[in-house]
């Protein structure tokens, strides 16, 4: 009987091409397993992306900031600049800024839409706005168009001033004017 080497294993008597394919080309039948896992794998991550990338776009129609807001801002004959503000009620600087959204809200009323989205309780809200913190204020005009963004507190002292440097009049509380 003659002794064969095949893949540094000693075999008695005839060797078969199959023997041999099987140990030249791959360590083992699991590393072939292994290989067709990760690309499935691969594959299924690539398709769910795909996936997610469709399910978005069909929601950007849905989600743009001005439909967004659209149950929160009253129908109006005329377009007045907006005021939003990207926070959660339960943020410390967010609760410092809700007294100040209520009365620029009610002393603006007629001369400037204001607007508050919580984005804890409604994350998909904030897509559109493209935030990194809250809160965040982002000034409109009555065109649409952003004029301004601030991140953090702003006081009612200096919200009304950003407007006036932003060419908005509006009245300061008590009927005092511009500011």
């Amino acid at each position: 009987m003659v002794k064969r080497r095949t893949g540094g294993i000693a075999t008695a008597g005839r060797t078969t091409m199959t023997d041999e394919r099987n140990s030249a080309a791959t360590p083992s039948g699991a590393g072939r397993i292994y290989k067709a896992a990760i690309v499935l794998v691969l594959a299924a991550s690539v398709a769910g992306a795909f996936y997610m990338k469709q399910v978005k776009r069909a929601d950007n129609g849905t989600d743009s900031p001005s439909t967004a807001t659209a149950a929160a801002e009253p129908t109006a004959t005329k377009a007045l600049p907006r005021l939003v503000d990207l926070g959660a009620d339960k943020c410390v600087p967010c609760k410092m800024m809700a007294p100040i959204l209520e009365a620029l809200k009610k002393e603006q009323a007629g001369k400037l839409d204001v607007v508050f989205i919580d984005v804890w309780k409604n994350p998909d809200a904030a897509n559109p706005y493209n935030i990194n913190l809250i809160p965040t204020q982002i000034f409109f005009g009555a065109d649409g168009k952003e004029l301004f963004r601030h991140e953090g507190f702003f006081a009612k002292e200096d919200i009304l001033a950003k407007w006036k440097e932003l060419g908005v009049a509006l009245s300061m509380p008590g009927g005092t004017g511009t500011p």
